[in-house]
């Protein structure tokens, strides 16, 4: 059952959101090859306006076997709280540097949600340049090419030629990851 929300916190609430800043895009994705706002950029552009009307952020995390459940909630110096709900997050990798990063993005996503912020948009500028031309039938190649790989550094090298040739187009990106993953259980399936 959800916490109803304070009357004390929900006005603070309101004016902090109204003094938030931007969370800028200052990290650079490697894969995708674009800029993203960080955990810490998010913070910043939140925390400031919250601390200086009586709010604190807080980030709980709670037990989970394949991933991370965050949920971010709003301290009042009343002691209000406004409880922002569960996100869960599947780590892509079942280790520490798989869930550290399934931690980092459910952290970063919850706070964006539950504050309402938005990242430093730059999708105009994104929009408003031309979409690469991507050959189909040199994507075909490279896909076949993943798929006849005969060990993992011809999977290896196969995938990074035809993740370069993609040129940032996402629907591109996402056939060849896919004929990766494909080729992968399929050497599963044989071993």
């Amino acid at each position: 059952m959800e916490t109803p929300i304070g009357k004390q916190i929900a006005a603070a609430f309101v004016k902090a959101q109204s003094q938030f800043g931007k969370a800028l895009k200052t990290s650079v994705n490697p894969h995708f090859k674009s800029k993203y706002a960080d955990l810490s950029s998010c913070i910043d552009a939140v925390v400031g306006a919250l601390n200086a009307n009586g709010i604190g952020l807080m980030q709980r995390t709670y037990e989970c076997k394949d991933g991370v459940m965050v949920e971010t909630m709003f301290v009042h110096e009343s002691g209000e709280v406004i409880e922002c709900g569960l996100l869960h997050v599947p780590a892509s990798k079942h280790d520490a540097m798989g869930f550290g990063s399934a931690l980092t993005y459910a952290r970063r996503y919850s706070l964006l949600t539950a504050s309402g912020l938005s990242p430093d948009d730059d999708d105009g500028v994104a929009a408003s340049r031309p979409a690469p031309q991507i050959d189909a039938g040199m994507m075909a190649d490279h896909i076949a090419a993943i798929d006849a790989s005969a060990n993992k550094e011809e999977l290896q090298t196969a995938y990074k030629a035809a993740y370069d040739a993609c040129k940032g187009d996402q629907n591109w990106i996402a056939k060849v990851i896919k004929a990766k993953a494909d080729r992968i259980a399929k050497a599963k399936e044989k071993a």
